[in-house]
């Protein structure tokens, strides 16, 4: 028997100028999706996010960062991507999503239509922008535990997420994101400082809260048409009150302990459907080296998106066959 297919979405941090290029210009499904979506972001706030990811005067090193493209972009790519995979006969028994990854989750498994997903991404992206003060994300790549070991962490930041025992991410303010970038670089600790402006998942973001749930109580949402792992609760749900929109924005993402759990459950295919390959990398980091659970990832800055697409099609028909 096949082992289930699960999609993973990414959130913030994971966007990159010029991401899903060679599938955009190359591939039908994708490009149809993308443009469809880019007509609904330029309907409500009259820009094309199109025109910023490709953007030729932008190389993909530069950072890409502001909300009100980015929110819409990471999304636009992931649904594309899951409908290209879909159409082409890669269907997922399961969705997982991470942080903004939970959104496009809960919208390719028919939980929230496809317009009032972007409309709330781009009143996301505003009220941030209008109300919550600058800040930041930073991964540190160290021993989960060091987070509540040295004080100057806790003092100066929330932790974020855990994407994997080795790997963790704090968020706050700018300048006290400073003060541990000074601490981590005096004690060789790898770290990244994550392409995002606010701190995401602490209260550097609460006072666009009210306002923002105002706005989500206003949507209506219904039942999963596939099963919907959420990294927000480790576990599988099949319906989101208004509020699970914030939630996910707002609190810890346990993407570390999501894995564990459902690794106890079985075995998976997990294919990484956000525009980096990262939680690819989580997951690897994750499973232990008995678990015959295969992982794959398909857009990366490296490009080769067609090529793992064809080899994903090849894979799949022969275990649905076999």
């Amino acid at each position: 028997m096949s082992k289930p297919i699960i999609f993973m979405f990414s959130g913030q941090g994971s966007q990159y100028y010029h991401m899903g290029k060679e599938l955009f210009f190359q591939n039908t499904v994708f490009r149809r999706s993308m443009l469809a979506l880019n007509d609904v972001v330029y309907k409500n706030v009259g820009i094309s996010i199109i025109d910023e990811i490709y953007n030729e005067d932008k190389k993909r090193s530069e950072p890409f960062d502001r909300l009100l493209y980015t929110h819409p972009a990471i999304f636009m790519i992931e649904y594309s991507l899951a409908r290209t995979l879909i159409e082409s006969g890669v269907e997922p028994d399961y969705v997982l999503g991470a942080s903004l990854g939970e959104v496009t989750s809960a919208a390719v498994a028919g939980m929230i239509s496809i317009e009032r997903t972007i409309e709330c991404l781009l009143k996301r992206a505003e009220l941030i922008e209008n109300y919550c003060e600058l800040g930041g994300m930073i991964a540190i790549i160290n021993n989960q535990e060091l987070y509540h070991q040295a004080p100057i962490f806790s003092l100066n930041s929330e932790l974020a997420a855990i994407n994997y025992s080795s790997h963790f991410v704090i968020s706050g303010t700018r300048n006290k994101l400073i003060k541990i970038e000074e601490y981590l670089k005096d004690r060789n600790i790898l770290f990244q400082t994550l392409p995002v402006r606010y701190g995401f998942h602490s209260s550097n973001i609460d006072s666009m809260e009210s306002e923002y749930k105002e706005f989500l109580y206003k949507s209506s949402f219904k039942k999963a048409k596939m099963s919907v792992i959420s990294c927000l609760t480790s576990g599988c749900i099949t319906e989101v009150s208004p509020e699970f929109f914030w939630d996910v924005s707002r609190q810890p993402i346990c993407f570390q302990k999501t894995i564990v759990e459902l690794e106890k459950k079985g075995q998976f295919n997990y294919i990484d459907v956000g525009p980096s390959g990262t939680l690819a990398t989580f997951v690897k980091k994750i499973i232990s080296k008995d678990s015959v659970s295969q992982i794959h990832d398909i857009l990366t800055p490296f490009s080769q998106g067609i090529k793992k697409i064809e080899k994903l099609k090849e894979l799949f028909n022969v275990t649905k066959l076999s």
